[in-house]
């Protein structure tokens, strides 16, 4: 553990090197624009998807966000609405957040999502197996959600507030990498702790260890807790320093946020910016 903090420390005191325009422009383009409240209507997720299609009209020298996330009922109304291109459509399924239901019915919802235009599926390790160390079951809930989505990214929330040490979090990664997790992902955002640098290199480390047994990049993405501009940053320092350049990609690295956006734009622009 000490060893990590120094780690954490280390990009820390040197976390101007990666607070560049350059970077936070990265940033964004890394971002999943995430609205997943009890109150989100269709016109809600609309009038968010609409504000992605004319980002660029108001901001033409920054990135598009990566994608839109939402609740695997909104996936049509995302896909209706988007017309710009690149940007992708990510739903949070499995019985999000709490995994807690039958596995035919994170199946089917996961597998809904996707025939209303998801290309992207966030689910939740089965904690309630997990904890009890039952990972066999572990296993087979996410082998069925990635027959279910077929082709769609899947990426994998571990959920990193509920695992008491570093050895709960290396475990639970190798198990979703080796289920065929796309991305593992910190948090839900619906519990604390969420996103930590600590469980971020943790995660980065794993996903180092597997690429270099298996030769399969698995992505990586921080969420929860990620509001400012120097969050980003940090995760995103993380990426850079325990996985390389080659992870600094949307395809590998994603931000998982609803905040953030504005906040990376205000810290360029130097001046407050609301426009998500």
């Amino acid at each position: 553990m000490d060893a990590i903090e120094n780690r954490i420390k280390a990009i820390h005191d040197n976390l101007n090197h990666w607070m560049t325009p350059e970077i936070l422009k990265s940033c964004l383009g890394m971002t999943d624009l995430t609205s997943l409240k009890s109150t989100d209507t269709c016109a809600s997720i609309r009038k968010l998807t609409e504000k992605v299609n004319d980002f660029q009209k108001r901001f033409p020298d920054y990135p598009l966000p990566a994608s839109i996330c939402v609740y695997p009922n909104f996936a049509k109304t995302v896909r209706q609405t988007l017309t710009v291109p690149g940007v992708h459509t990510t739903v949070v399924a499995g019985c999000f957040p709490a995994s807690q239901s039958f596995l035919e019915v994170k199946v089917l919802e996961s597998r809904m999502a996707v025939a209303d235009g998801a290309d992207e599926v966030d689910i939740v390790l089965a904690l309630n197996s997990f904890l009890d160390h039952n990972l066999t079951s572990c296993e087979e809930e996410i082998k069925a959600v990635r027959k279910a989505v077929g082709d769609a990214v899947l990426k994998v929330i571990l959920e990193t507030g509920a695992l008491a040490d570093e050895s709960m979090i290396r475990e639970a990664s190798f198990l979703a990498m080796e289920s065929g997790a796309d991305f593992i992902k910190t948090s839900t955002g619906k519990m604390e702790p969420a996103a930590t640098p600590f469980a971020a290199i943790v995660m980065c480390d794993c996903i180092r260890e597997y690429h270099a047994r298996t030769g399969r990049r698995v992505g990586f993405k921080p969420a929860g807790g990620i509001s400012t501009a120097k969050d980003a940053a940090a995760y995103y320092a993380i990426a850079e320093t325990v996985l390389g350049q080659d992870w600094l990609t949307p395809s590998l690295l994603r931000f998982g946020a609803s905040r953030v956006a504005n906040s990376i734009i205000s810290e360029i622009e130097k001046s407050s910016v609301t426009y998500f």
